[in-house]
C-alpha cells in the first residue's frame, strides 16, 4: 500500500531525525537520492545539461548539492536562482566548487534536464512573481525536449490537498523525499507531478497516513474468493434498481458489472428486464417495487433510473442492509435520510452530481477533489466515491479535523484507470461491481476501493491497443482485471 502524510507529520519526523543526526545529514541524504534518479533519467551523466531552477529555501539546497553531484560526474550544471541574494549558502558553494555556475536566464541551446528546486512542500497559495516566472522557464525547457524533475514536490502544488492557485511547474517525474505528501496523487497536483520516485532518508512516520493507494496485493488480500461451503446466497447476492424506458442500457451495463463483481447472484429491478435477460440470462428479473424482489445482502439504485428514481431511493434506504447510490438516485438526496441510517451507505458521484450534493459550482469539486470528498463524507453520513480524473474513494473516520475540516476522514486514492473510461456508462458498470462487492460482505470503503481498482485496471485491458472503448467491453474485462489482480 502506498501512502501519504500531510506536511505537518512530515516536518515532525524531520525535526526528530535532525536531532539524532550531525547538522546537513538529512539534506545530503536527500541531493544523493535526487542526484541518482535524475542520473538514471539521464542515462549519461557526463556531459548533459543540467538547469537547476533554485528557490531560497531547503528545497532550492537540495537542488544546489544534487546539481553538485551531477557535476562532478561530467555534467555542465547552470543554477538560475529566484533571487540571487537568497541562495542556500552552503549548496551553492558545493556547486561552485564541483564545477556550476550561476546564471540569470535559461542557458540557450539543448537542456537534457531541469530540475525543478523553487518551492517545497512548506509553500502555500501559489508562485509569487519570481518563482512563476521559473516555472515558465521550466515550461519552455520541457517544450524544448528538456527533461523536467520536481524536487519532492512541484512547485506551485498544495503538497496536502492537490491544489493548484496559478502557475505551476509540471513536471516529467517528482523524486519525494521520505514520504508521498496527498498532492502527489490527488488532482490536479498528481497531473503535475509525472512519474513518482521515492527517496527513503530514514524518516520514522507514525499512523495510517493522511492519504492511501492501494495495490494488487492489498486488493487480492480482500476480494471475496468461494470456500468449499459456499452458495449462491452464501456469496450475497446484490439487487439492482437501474434502467428506464428511455435508459434501458444503464440497466444492462449495471447488471453486467455486477454478474461479473463476485456476488453469488443478481436481482434486476426495473423495466428493462427483456434486455438484461437477453444479455445476462443468469439473472434474476423482478418487475418492482424492490421489497417484492426477493431477499438481497446489498442494493444498487439510481442507473438511468430518471424520474421514477426518488420512490426507489426511498424504498432501498429504508432497508437495513448496505446501499449504493448512483447517478440518478443522488439527486434530491437528503442528509437527513442518509446521516440517521444504521446500515453502510456507499454514494458514487461524478463532479457535477456532487457538486449539486454540495451546492457548489463543479470547478470548486474539480479543483479542491480531496476536500470535497471528506465534505461529502461528514454532510451525508457516507461512504463517498468521488469518481474522475483520480477517483478517491472516503469513509467516515474518528474525527473531523480542524474546523470541521474534514481531515480526520480516511480517504483512499485509485492508482488504476485510463482517460478511456470517460465513456457512457462506464459509471453504470462500476456501480454493479462495487454493489457486488458490497453484497459479498466487503465494508463500503474496500467495496468502492476493490470496485473503482478492478473498474481501473479493466479499463486499462479494454484499451491496450490505444484504441476508443465502450463500457461494455469494460465490463468484458473485468474477469481478466480481477486474474491479474489475484495471480502470483
Amino acid at each position: 500500500m502506498r501512502t501519504a502524510y500531510a506536511v505537518e507529520t512530515v516536518r515532525a519526523a524531520e525535526r526528530d531525525l535532525m536531532a539524532r543526526l550531525p547538522e546537513g545529514t538529512l539534506m545530503q541524504r536527500a541531493a544523493a537520492g535526487l542526484a541518482a534518479a535524475c542520473a538514471g533519467m539521464l542515462g549519461r551523466v557526463y556531459g548533459s545539461r543540467v538547469v537547476l531552477l533554485v528557490g531560497p529555501g531547503d528545497n532550492g539546497g537540495d537542488a544546489l548539492y544534487a546539481g553538485a553531484r551531477l557535476a562532478r560526474r561530467g555534467a555542465r550544471v547552470r543554477a538560475l536562482p529566484a533571487d540571487p541574494d537568497r541562495v542556500h549558502a552552503d549548496g551553492l558553494r558545493a556547486l561552485l566548487a564541483a564545477g556550476g555556475r550561476i546564471v540569470d536566464r535559461l542557458p540557450e541551446g539543448r537542456t537534457d534536464l531541469v530540475l525543478d528546486g523553487i518551492l517545497g512542500i512548506g509553500g502555500r497559495g501559489g508562485l509569487r512573481p519570481a518563482a512563476a516566472a521559473l516555472a515558465e522557464a521550466a515550461a519552455a525547457a520541457r517544450t524544448a525536449g528538456a527533461l523536467v524533475v520536481a524536487v519532492d514536490l512541484p512547485s506551485g502544488v498544495d503538497p496536502d490537498t492537490g491544489e493548484v492557485s496559478g502557475p505551476a511547474v509540471r513536471a516529467d517525474a517528482t523524486v519525494a523525499f521520505g514520504a508521498y505528501k496527498p498532492g502527489l496523487l490527488v488532482d490536479p497536483g498528481a497531473g503535475h507531478a509525472g512519474a513518482l520516485r521515492l527517496v527513503d532518508i530514514g524518516l520514522d512516520l507514525p499512523g495510517p497516513g493522511e492519504l492511501t493507494a492501494l495495490q494488487h496485493a492489498d486488493v487480492a488480500r480482500l476480494l471475496p474468493a468461494p470456500g468449499a461451503a459456499s452458495d449462491k446466497y452464501r456469496r450475497g447476492v446484490v439487487g439492482l434498481v437501474a434502467g428506464s424506458a428511455r435508459y434501458p442500457g444503464a440497466a444492462v451495463l449495471a447488471v453486467a458489472g455486477a454478474v461479473r463483481g463476485g456476488a453469488g447472484a443478481v436481482r434486476y429491478v426495473g423495466t428493462a428486464g427483456p434486455e438484461v435477460l437477453a444479455r445476462h440470462p443468469e439473472v434474476l428479473v423482478h418487475a418492482g417495487p424492490p421489497g417484492a424482489a426477493g431477499r438481497v445482502q446489498a442494493w444498487v439504485a439510481g442507473p438511468g433510473l430518471g424520474d421514477s428514481a426518488r420512490e426507489a431511493v426511498e424504498e432501498v434506504l429504508a432497508s437495513e442492509v448496505p446501499v449504493l447510490l448512483d447517478a440518478d438516485g443522488l439527486r434530491g438526496l437528503d442528509p437527513a435520510v442518509t446521516t440517521g441510517r444504521r446500515a453502510p451507505l456507499l454514494l458514487t458521484p461524478h463532479a457535477g452530481e456532487a457538486a449539486a450534493l454540495l451546492g457548489v459550482d463543479r470547478d470548486r469539486v474539480e479543483s479542491a477533489r480531496l476536500a470535497s470528498a471528506r465534505e461529502l463524507v461528514l454532510r451525508y453520513g457516507a461512504t463517498v466515491l468521488l469518481k474522475g480524473s483520480t477517483t478517491l474513494v472516503a469513509g467516515p473516520g474518528t474525527g473531523t479535523g480542524v474546523s470541521g475540516s474534514g481531515a480526520g476522514v480516511p480517504v483512499r486514492v485509485n492508482p488504476t484507470g485510463t482517460p478511456w473510461l470517460a465513456t457512457a456508462g462506464s459509471g453504470d458498470v462500476l456501480a454493479g461491481l462495487a454493489g457486488a462487492l458490497l453484497a459479498a460482505g466487503l465494508d463500503a470503503l474496500d467495496a468502492g476501493s476493490l470496485g473503482a481498482y478492478l473498474h481501473g485496471l479493466a479499463g486499462r485491458r479494454a484499451a491496450a491497443a490505444g484504441v476508443p472503448v465502450t463500457a461494455g467491453e469494460v465490463a468484458e474485462s473485468l474477469p481478466g482485471a480481477w486474474h491479474d489482480v489475484t495471480t502470483p
